[in-house]
């Protein structure tokens, strides 16, 4: 096992490293500081994410690729928190909604510590997002880790801690190509996910879960990802593909998603995986101009959306500590 660093810039008066962790079989992992981002994933030389370029393209133009996207991944509805009798505002900059944390926590530099033994390669990562930042309550300490051991699987967990009440519903938002070059249509997807929340036109859930059985969210058996995306179902038409929550039904793995070649299996405890498969990307921006649409597909470990401003499931007490876990085994 090996671990190491290069610094490639500064932002914010803070050093821009990468990391490197790599097991005793040639699994290479790159980890980015900013935004405690999962830059690459090396499987006998061939990547199994979508990456940038360069780890400096990652801070010129905001994309998610990787990010430990936060204090809460998703939207939520006109930006509103209701909790007794206060509502707190968040920014609004999605449409009527607030998403993705506003300038949220993969934009900034986190502070960093590798670490390696004989069973396992490692980077610890923290931040603190203080009080008031995006218009979020409560000083709020994250500790994100990112962990390679000998069975090719990295494991990413997150925890933090509020001194406020406070909302918290962060994620990974890596995206899987598992080398595949152009999209990721032919991939095969199984998932234990019995149920689905169907959106609106502004990606909210709107009306409560609905079975996955006879529409074309139903991976309980294994099948091609692009026969759900080329399905003629209104959910599917209206977001140009998937970018629903899935309801995870207890069983592991939550998602097996394999090719040819490769497979990742993803298990953790979050209670749903949100799957999105890149449909917004269409050969612009300055640094995914190499990114068509279903360029690659996320498995975004949280609780899913609310549907109003009661967004008591991803509420922290104060000193109350928040932990969720996920890993990716890859072959």
């Amino acid at each position: 096992m090996k671990t190491s660093f290069n610094k490639y810039g500064r932002k914010d008066g803070k050093d821009l490293c990468e990391i490197v962790l790599e097991n005793d079989h040639g699994m290479i992992v790159k980890v980015l500081n900013y935004g405690a981002t999962l830059e690459k994933v090396l499987l006998n030389d061939e990547n199994m994410i979508l990456s940038l370029n360069s780890p400096a393209d990652y801070s010129q133009e905001r994309n998610y690729l990787g990010g430990t996207v936060g204090r809460i991944a998703g939207r939520v509805r006109k930006g509103q928190w209701r909790h007794g009798l206060e509502t707190h505002q968040l920014p609004i900059n999605d449409g009527e909604n607030h998403i993705h944390g506003g300038i949220g926590t993969d934009t900034e530099v986190w502070d960093f510590k590798p670490s390696c033994s004989e069973n396992s390669a490692r980077v610890d990562l923290t931040l603190l997002d203080p009080d008031g930042h995006n218009d979020y309550p409560g000083n709020l300490k994250i500790h994100v880790k990112y962990e390679l051991d000998n069975d090719n699987t990295l494991h990413y967990s997150i925890n933090a801690v509020s001194d406020q009440l406070t909302i918290f519903n962060p994620v990974n938002h890596v995206y899987f190509t598992l080398g595949e070059k152009d999209n990721i249509k032919d991939l095969l997807l199984q998932m234990n996910a019995d149920y689905y929340l169907p959106v609106d036109h502004s990606g909210m859930p709107d009306r409560g879960m609905e079975k996955v059985a006879g529409t074309a969210f139903d991976f309980r058996k294994t099948k091609r990802v692009g026969d759900a995306l080329e399905a003629d179902d209104p959910q599917i038409k209206d977001r140009d593909g998937m970018d629903h929550p899935f309801i995870l039904n207890g069983n592991q793995p939550g998602a097996v998603l394999s090719s040819e070649d490769h497979k990742v299996t993803v298990n953790t405890d979050a209670p749903s995986l949100i799957i999105y498969t890149g449909n917004g990307f269409d050969h612009t921006g300055k640094y995914t101009a190499d990114f068509g649409q279903y360029a690659g597909i996320t498995f975004e470990a949280q609780i899913p959306p609310a549907e109003d401003s009661d967004l008591g499931r991803i509420t922290l007490l104060p000193n109350e500590e928040f932990e969720r876990n996920v890993s990716w085994k890859f072959e």
